[in-house]
């Protein structure tokens, strides 16, 4: 039987209607996306019995079971079962849902069986060899799918130096993935994990994804004792617990704290003094100093972070998307922090914040310091 005209309407209006309360039930929540290293019939590294893509996926299905716990949080997956998904798709999925941080997971092996610890990636071009080599350990598996010369624009999994040409706006995201893989790194350091610290390298599951983003190595699975932990029930709950815990961590820090978030246990970059943040990177794995510029004594000043890259830019609106009064802070030279706008008004930093959104810069947030010291928004407006 057809359907009267305006019955048609009406359900299409129901169905209209439907569709955006559910959008903006969700539009609100933080977005974080999980992907479990390997997969099917790739086995990741093998040692001592243990399987690298299982361990991947249990401890990835246990962090979103934590995380799934809070209303707040939106959880999606690169995969839940035991199947394969090529790298390029992996980031693909976290960038179709527009999700704000990327968590891939992995765990590490080396012939040393003596090697141990945990050590967490943000994307990065460096000729390290040994950050080289767990990058070339992790990307061969390009070599898995079909046509990955053409797919992958001539890219050579043996030589991960090769990724070239990162733009600013995939650079944009790196000051805000290191902030997420240090508070990873004090998390593992809270259950006495060995903390191997916080490194760049050409990783190609990260390449792609245009959003905040680390990879975790989890442990060595071919040391015999941390790799029978990585395989343990308990083991894996403790590390997902302390992932998911430098997740929530990261999201109070940048998109606000709410009632109904989880409870974490407090790293010990929390309970210690304020200090320097320091962060291994670049070729030489030095440490990096994240000084900011002086203030006036006491006085509170918001700023917009745009930008986080390598190279130092000249300071035009043409390079910065046609935003004026952009300013620039660097740490030896090593990475150049790009700020827009300063002010003492929150209703005004707030303006510079959608103003630079406005303009394709959808990561940038907003930034505080008091007389001269970098401190989280939520204490600025206290």
């Amino acid at each position: 039987m057809r359907m009267p005209h305006k019955f048609k309407y009406f359900s299409l209006f129901f169905i209209f209607v439907f569709s955006l309360s559910s959008y903006s039930q969700n539009s609100g929540k933080f977005k974080v996306t999980l992907d479990a290293g390997h997969g099917a019939h790739d086995f990741g590294a093998i040692y001592h019995g243990h399987i690298e893509k299982n361990i991947t996926l249990a401890i990835v299905l246990k962090v979103g079971k934590i995380l799934e716990a809070n209303p707040n949080i939106q959880v999606n997956y690169t995969r839940k079962t035991d199947v394969f998904i090529e790298l390029v798709e992996r980031s693909s999925i976290a960038n179709r849902v527009d999700s704000n941080i990327f968590v891939s997971i992995h765990c590490n092996a080396n012939k040393n069986t003596a090697a141990d610890g945990c050590e967490t990636y943000v994307m990065g071009l460096n000729k390290n060899a040994s950050n080289l080599a767990v990058a070339k350990s992790e990307n061969a598996v390009i070599t898995l799918e079909k046509d990955y010369k053409q797919k992958y624009e001539g890219f050579d999994p043996n030589n991960p130096s090769s990724m070239i040409g990162l733009t600013l706006m995939q650079e944009e995201y790196l000051e805000n993935s290191i902030s997420l893989a240090s508070k990873i790194q004090d998390q593992f350091a809270g259950i006495d994990k060995k903390s191997r610290g916080v490194k760049q390298a050409p990783f190609m599951v990260l390449h792609k994804a245009y959003m905040p983003r680390v990879l975790i190595e989890t442990g060595f699975i071919s040391n015999p004792k941390e790799g029978a932990m990585l395989d343990s029930d308990e083991g894996q709950q403790d590390i997902a617990q302390a992932i998911a815990n430098a997740i929530i961590s990261y999201k109070k820090e940048y998109f606000g704290s709410n009632s109904s978030d989880l409870i974490e246990k407090p790293s010990k970059k929390m309970t210690e003094e304020p200090k320097k943040e320091e962060v291994v990177v670049a070729k030489s794995e030095t440490l990096i100093d994240k000084s900011e510029p002086k203030s006036e004594d006491g006085k509170i000043v918001f700023k917009v972070q745009i930008a986080a890259a390598n190279k130092k830019l000249d300071l035009t609106p043409s390079n910065f998307k046609g935003l004026n009064n952009v300013q620039s802070t660097t740490d030896n030279g090593q990475l150049y922090k790009y700020t827009y706008g300063e002010t003492s008004d929150y209703d005004t930093a707030k303006k510079f914040l959608e103003e630079a959104k406005s303009k394709g810069y959808s990561s940038a947030y907003l930034i505080a310091f008091k007389g001269g010291k970098k401190i989280s928004v939520q204490d600025a407006l206290k």
